[in-house]
């Protein structure tokens, strides 16, 4: 029997709660509740849960922003849509910053709601085609051994469980510590090579000559302490997975040898005559722009078509602030676990600045400066004096468009972002389509409407 997922709706004004109530109440898949203020839906919360908030922008005692930043603070699990009827950025931007996964315009349209709420419910089941045994009872959005709720992270999920149960290879690309070796591991884990080895090699810890013989084994007497034949990773993960971390780093010599394995699915040893046959996936990655190495001829051209099969690229954390939340309590749990600590949360203030910092070290970082913070927090709750300097300080400007955000309006916002992805995709219309997830046909439109014109 599946259980229908339960809304609650927050406005101040009853005609919208009516006509919204009316409307998707007569899907039998949804239940719907109403409040007519924060502090009602916050009491509504606690008598019981919810999968989805959908809340007015613009309300007495409590505006939707700050309704959103305390749900995301004792619910993070729930997922928040923003109503608002005001389009200025400065709105959009803050209510997206604290969280909302989509906000609406009013009058709202009823079939874009309910299009928001499916691709919310399918990003769910993608969750859940995913998560770890242990998680199953839980609210913690663990697919396999990743975190996260935002809707970047379920693109991810969903490709993992598209290309887990292909043999093809795989390139993750994306900043240092955006989790690419979590996406590798969930890929083979998900796999039917989930049974056999998973083996990784960061590639840019090994000098050139080490390289090939962790690789691809050696023969006895191949080279000075080579005192007995080796088998390299190749064999030690036969039917299993190989992950290939950094793969941007290696040598011309080993781009040739791994070309040939790709080419041909077969290897030797360092110093054999041997051939052995690669009943390997591979999997690789790295944080350089391979596409623009291989153009200035700094990375093998046949080689990055051959690993670039299929492409993931790990969103860095800055991207997906609605995440932080729950991060902060796995890593919390983590940490206190570690060091004998019994520590219950995180206060408002402490939060407020982890979702401001721009987090140039991504999940990696995050997962530091929590421990730091268990380590040196003197009470039950890490507060902001239990941070470090570099979080309490930061200005937290974010780099990227620059808007004037008490005037711009989302107009303003839209020309600036495809001004931008135009840029830096060098005009390529086709692969700016692609990133801006549009037609290319409605990018046109856009150009037209907003007389962009391509640098002479």
């Amino acid at each position: 029997m599946t259980v229908a997922t339960r809304i609650l709706f927050v406005d101040d004004e009853p005609a919208y709660c009516r006509i919204f109530s009316k409307r998707i109440s007569s899907d039998p898949r949804y239940v719907v509740e109403t409040a007519g203020s924060g502090p009602e839906a916050l009491e509504r919360l606690q008598q019981s849960p919810v999968d989805i908030v959908i809340t007015d922008l613009s309300m007495p005692l409590m505006d939707g922003i700050e309704l959103l930043i305390e749900i995301k603070s004792l619910y993070p699990q729930i997922f928040i849509l923003i109503l608002t009827s005001d389009d200025s950025t400065s709105q959009v931007v803050k209510a997206m910053k604290a969280g909302a996964y989509d906000y609406l315009l009013k009058p709202f349209d009823f079939e874009m709601v309910e299009r928001s709420i499916e691709t919310i419910l399918s990003h769910k089941a993608a969750v859940q085609a995913g998560l770890c045994p242990e998680c199953l009872n839980s609210e913690s959005f663990c697919f396999e051994n990743l975190i996260g709720q935002d809707r970047k992270m379920f693109e991810i999920y969903e490709m993992i469980n598209q290309v887990a149960q292909t043999s093809a290879t795989v390139l993750i690309t994306g900043e240092s510590g955006t989790g690419k070796e979590l996406i590798a591991s969930a890929i083979h884990a998900k796999s039917t090579r989930k049974d056999k080895p998973f083996i990784q090699i960061n590639c840019a810890a090994l000098t050139e000559g080490l390289i090939s013989s962790e690789l691809f084994g050696h023969e006895k007497g191949a080279f000075t302490g080579a005192v007995a034949r080796k088998k390299g990773l190749f064999e030690q993960a036969t039917g299993g997975t190989l992950f290939l971390d950094e793969i941007g780093d290696i040598s011309p010599t080993t781009q040739v040898s791994l070309l040939r394995i790709l080419e041909l699915g077969t290897f030797q040893r360092v110093g054999g005559t041997e051939t052995i046959k690669a009943d390997v996936r591979l999997i690789c990655a790295t944080n350089r722009d391979l596409a623009t190495a291989a153009r200035e001829k700094q990375f093998r051209e046949d080689l990055y078509y051959r690993l670039n099969v299929v492409s993931l690229q790990a969103p860095p954390l800055r991207d997906r602030r609605s995440d932080i939340p729950l991060l902060v309590r796995y890593f919390l749990e983590r940490y206190c676990a570690l060091n004998n600590k019994q520590i219950d949360g995180v206060t408002r203030d402490a939060m407020t600045l982890l979702r401001s910092y721009d987090w140039p070290g991504n999940c990696r970082e995050l997962a530091n400066i929590i421990e730091h913070a268990v380590i040196f927090c003197r009470g039950r709750v890490i507060d902001k004096d239990s941070l470090p300097p570099q979080i309490r300080t930061s200005d937290n400007h974010s780099a990227g468009l620059t808007l004037n955000l008490a005037t711009s309006t989302l107009a303003d916002a839209e020309s600036a972002l495809i001004k931008k992805v135009l840029e830096e995709s060098s005009w390529n219309l086709k692969k700016a389509a692609d990133i801006l997830d549009i037609a290319r046909g409605t990018l046109y439109g856009k150009i037209e409407k907003y007389h962009l014109t391509k640098p002479v």
